[in-house]
């Protein structure tokens, strides 16, 4: 489980992380951020490799485990 951060920690600047998609595509992580209805809840912020396109997701999405083809895998797995 992630410790707790404020949501000022949240925006300091982090080094970035490739991550692959369980369906392929590569992605890189850019920061986390605050939902602001909820702050508890943390979203991941990134960004697609191929096309720029940035995304966000909760962030206990972004790092939970999805089944394929009977087996559990990373939704993301880091590659580097």
């Amino acid at each position: 489980m992630m410790a707790s951060r404020s949501p000022e920690d949240a925006m300091q600047p982090t080094p970035a992380r490739r991550y692959r998609h369980y369906k392929g595509g590569e992605y890189e992580w850019l920061c986390e951020a605050t939902y602001e209805p909820d702050p508890t809840v943390r979203m991941t912020v990134y960004r697609a490799a191929a096309n720029g396109t940035v995304w966000v997701r909760p962030s206990a999405m972004f790092h939970e485990m999805v089944e394929v083809d009977g087996r559990q895998v990373p939704r993301f797995a880091p590659i580097d």
